[in-house]
This record gives C-alpha cells, sequence and structure tokens, in this order.
C-alpha cells in the first residue's frame, strides 16, 4: 500500500497532466484492477480518486496556497 503522500502526488500528476479530465482518466484504472481481483490496487486507486475529487474542489476565493510534502515533490492545497 502507497502512503498518503503518494497518493497525493499521484492525483497531482494526473490532475496536472489531464486536468478535468484527470478523474476520468483515473476511474478506468480502478475498475480494471477490481475485475482482476486487485483489492490492494483497486483500493489504492479509490484514494487516488478520492484526492482528485478534493483537488478539483479548491475553489479559491484569494490566492491559494500550496505546500509541497517533503519528498515527494507533489503539491497540495494547505
Amino acid at each position: 500500500m502507497i502512503d498518503d503522500c503518494e497518493t497525493w502526488a499521484c492525483a497531482n500528476l494526473l490532475v496536472r497532466q489531464h486536468g478535468e479530465n484527470a478523474w476520468f482518466v483515473a476511474a478506468p484504472r480502478a475498475d480494471e484492477l477490481l475485475a482482476q481481483g486487485e483489492m490492494e490496487g483497486h483500493r489504492t486507486f479509490q484514494r487516488i480518486l478520492a484526492r482528485i475529487k478534493e483537488l478539483e474542489a479548491v475553489k479559491p476565493d484569494g490566492p491559494l496556497h500550496w505546500r509541497e510534502r517533503p519528498g515527494s515533490g507533489a503539491w497540495h492545497p494547505t
């Protein structure tokens, strides 16, 4: 199982690469893993999908503050 920092990093990368389509790119992979019986991978992708939704829900009124997760290179809202 990957840790929370890595799920944020994966979600952040998908959002950067695919923008508003990130969830639709990642969701089929979660389905594939479930169909293959890879429950741990499926749960990991479910967590990544949840992080993508959190990132997409950020609607700043003013300047948005982001901080880097140490060692991951991923940025997330604070």
